[in-house]
């Protein structure tokens, strides 16, 4: 089991579905948490109860990680309250579905906003303290999708490959300060989002999978969990899908 005792980690979405679950599992191996959410004040508070009674630290913060000011203003309230941070879980994402003829430039916008300038703010605003450090890992949230598209989703397959783009990218600005930079691209997990999706296609995405079935949420907190670790320390700049084999 890896451990994670006195360090601290932010998780970026962490109210519900894959963040919460990589929380929990973060403070299962001894870290401090310090979860973000956006209007979702209930779950949050739940959330920071059930983390604080597996005896860490954790507080839960509300932010739009698509403003730059208020990111960097909380990442700074967390390092004060906290004493340090040591990594970073880029999570918070939406999605705004349709077929690029009836998009809209707002639903465009608001997708990228969050899930790709979010990643740019949250990531910049622990960029120098990593840096100062000499130490950190950043763990971003792609998604197969940003690998293969996916029809009806151009907005969101574009944030989750520029996702990509940019962990390589700040990978290779900071291995030499041995803060690894990584990004998990999920397939079909079971969460709130694909609950909401229609029975065929459903059928038509468990029909794809050779594993033929979900993945759950622990399997990504599992892999979030390694690339957390000092088990992980020669390991920066991939892009690890979990997806059942949907995308080989």
């Amino acid at each position: 089991m890896f451990e994670l005792t006195g360090k601290t980690a932010i998780v970026t979405g962490g109210s519900r579905g894959i963040g919460r679950e990589i929380a929990l599992k973060y403070a299962d191996l001894g870290a401090n948490i310090a979860i973000v959410h956006y209007g979702d004040g209930e779950n949050a508070a739940q959330t920071e109860k059930d983390l604080l009674e597996k005896g860490v630290k954790a507080a839960s913060y509300e932010c739009n990680v698509a403003d730059f000011e208020a990111s960097a203003a909380l990442v700074d309230k967390i390092i004060e309250e906290f004493g340090e941070v040591h990594i970073l879980v880029n999570n918070a994402g939406i999605v705004r579905d349709t077929l690029m003829l009836s998009m809209k430039e707002s639903d465009f916008d608001a997708v990228i906003a969050v899930n790709l300038k979010g990643v740019f703010n949250m990531t910049k605003a622990v960029y120098r303290h990593f840096k100062q450090k000499r130490r950190g890992r950043i763990i971003n949230m792609s998604s197969i999708v940003g690998l293969t598209g996916n029809a009806g989703q151009s907005n969101y397959s574009a944030s989750k490959a520029g996702i990509i783009g940019m962990t390589k990218s700040v990978a290779k600005e900071l291995g030499s300060r041995n803060v690894t930079v990584n990004a998990i691209a999920p397939g079909f997990i079971k969460t709130e989002m694909t609950d909401g999706m229609p029975e065929k296609a459903r059928e038509a995405a468990l029909a794809a999978i050779p594993m033929k079935r979900m993945g759950q949420v622990e399997d990504i907190a599992n892999l979030a969990a390694f690339l957390a670790s000092d088990e992980a320390a020669y390991i920066t700049g991939e892009v690890i899908r979990v997806d059942g084999g949907l995308a080989m």
